[in-house]
């Protein structure tokens, strides 16, 4: 009887599973913003009814990752432009100085492994997935600053990150010719890096980079404000 309660007690409940199911998918892009919640296909692909879906539903739009329109239903919600700005203005100074505090340890294979990246997302430019163009940015800019010797700066960029993830948007789904520009940014970093650049001319560079996405995506909001 014991080991049966302390079994129950590890099972998720079907709410939990659905809540779990449906937040993963939104995590990782398979939900992108705006994409409408139908409970009776979630439930039917969990096997369940549509009751633990809607107390899921209801659990991701308490924090805010659903919202519900109207004649719509339940729906992944959309990027908050305040959020991502103040996130990317953020970012763009702690990983600016990760970025240029990690160079000088940077080695010969580093900087291969990130240029090769580079190329991977120059490729990708002629088949363009916004979601995966994302990933591998990170990809890249991880290796930037992952040697940074400063744990609590790391940390922030970390979180920076993460956030950017919770946001569930991509810059490039909006602004697919921000791609490039990122590109041939990348090249020019990885030349500092290579010439042993000054500290704050790198730092100046990634923070700029950074700087320029959010640049680009503040500019589609105001074009789409003013298209009637």
């Amino acid at each position: 009887m014991a080991g049966s309660a302390v079994a129950a007690t590890l099972t998720p409940s079907k709410s939990q599973r659905a809540y779990d199911f449906i937040k993963s998918r939104i995590e990782d892009s398979s939900y992108t913003p705006g994409y409408r919640l139908v409970l009776g296909a979630i439930a039917a692909e969990l096997g369940v009814s549509v009751v633990p879906v809607r107390e899921a539903i209801r659990r991701l739009e308490a924090e805010g990752l659903v919202q519900f329109e109207r004649n719509v239903g339940a729906q992944v919600a959309m990027l908050d432009p305040t959020e991502y700005q103040v996130t990317m203005q953020t970012l763009s100074l702690v990983e600016g100085w990760a970025t240029a505090a990690s160079a000088p340890h940077m080695t010969s294979d580093d900087v291969a492994r990130a240029r090769a990246i580079n190329d991977a997302l120059a490729e990708s430019l002629h088949h363009f997935d916004p979601v995966a163009f994302t990933a591998l940015n990170l990809d890249f800019h991880s290796v930037l600053f992952e040697h940074c010797p400063n744990p609590h700066i790391l940390d922030l960029v970390d979180r920076g990150w993460a956030r950017l993830r919770a946001l569930r948007e991509s810059t490039f789904s909006f602004v697919p010719g921000r791609a490039r520009d990122s590109v041939a940014e990348h090249e020019a970093i990885l030349g500092l890096i290579e010439s042993n650049a000054e500290p704050f001319e790198l730092e100046l560079a990634a923070r700029n980079h950074r700087l320029a996405t959010l640049d680009a995506f503040l500019a589609h909001q105001h074009r789409t404000r003013e298209t009637p």
